[in-house]
């Protein structure tokens, strides 16, 4: 892959070579490859075959986790998340130990690998909030709580400038990667001041079906809005925005 120089863009095929536009500018590339047929049957691309299948299951759930939580990504999340959430589920159906290369799965491997995942990478929850808080997943109840202790909001709210007010927001989701179902609830905070008063204990509490034995996971995030004439926008149209996998409770 190269990147194209010099004042004309060229998009196409010409003789052997591939022009085209990605996010980082316009590449060129040589046509090639092998043929379909021969990625199937041949045996030298066994390993080929095995890593496409697990790279094809991993995006497939990373997809069910963000359709179980799309009302809050649409507010935080960048434009790499996508292919940045594959590869940790690639991850984590690397490290299942019960099937041959090939046939690995999310259910079978580590998902406790995605506790942590920044949904912005622009907006980070660790640099956002410095009240202290817990993260609890009940399986067998189905309760999943953010447990926020009192804070002084000026003093434990990292907020962008230009920032008046924010908002803090939990979802739970109970998910069969396999069926490619999920079960979700979503809750948050009133918009609330960013002030110097010193607030009362906070809970979000989402429920989830009880005894469940899929993975459950608990996402916890925050975001900022600009008071103008009585109305809240929110900054930046959420590019500060923080969301991030804070608990996650493999199959049992």
């Amino acid at each position: 892959m190269a990147r194209q120089k010099g004042l004309i863009k060229l998009k196409g095929t010409m003789g052997d070579i591939t022009f085209y536009r990605t996010k980082d500018g316009y590449m060129a590339r040589e046509k090639g490859g092998i043929s379909a047929e021969r990625m199937r049957t041949d045996p030298a691309f066994q390993r080929t075959r095995e890593n496409m299948a697990e790279f094809g299951r991993a995006g497939k759930a990373g997809k069910t986790l963000r359709n179980s939580m799309q009302s809050l990504l649409r507010k935080a999340s960048d434009s790499r998340m996508v292919s940045r959430l594959s590869k940790e589920m690639v991850k984590v159906i690397q490290m299942d130990a019960v099937n041959p290369r090939g046939l690995r799965n999310v259910i079978d491997g580590e998902a406790e690998l995605l506790q942590g995942f920044e949904f912005n990478i622009h907006g980070k929850l660790g640099t956002s909030i410095a009240a202290p808080f817990t993260a609890t997943l009940d399986r067998v109840t189905g309760d999943a709580i953010i447990a926020i202790e009192a804070y002084v909001p000026t003093d434990s709210v990292i907020a962008p400038a230009g920032s008046t007010h924010y908002k803090m927001s939990s979802g739970a989701m109970d998910i069969n990667f396999e069926s490619e179902t999920y079960a979700s609830e979503r809750n948050e905070t009133p918009v609330l001041p960013l002030n110097s008063v010193l607030t009362t204990p906070l809970q979000l509490i989402n429920n989830l079906p009880a005894a469940s034995t899929n993975p459950l996971f608990l996402v916890f995030g925050i975001s900022f809005y600009q008071e103008v004439n009585g109305t809240f926008y929110e900054l930046k149209n959420g590019a500060y925005n923080a969301l991030q996998i804070v608990k996650v409770d493999g199959t049992p």
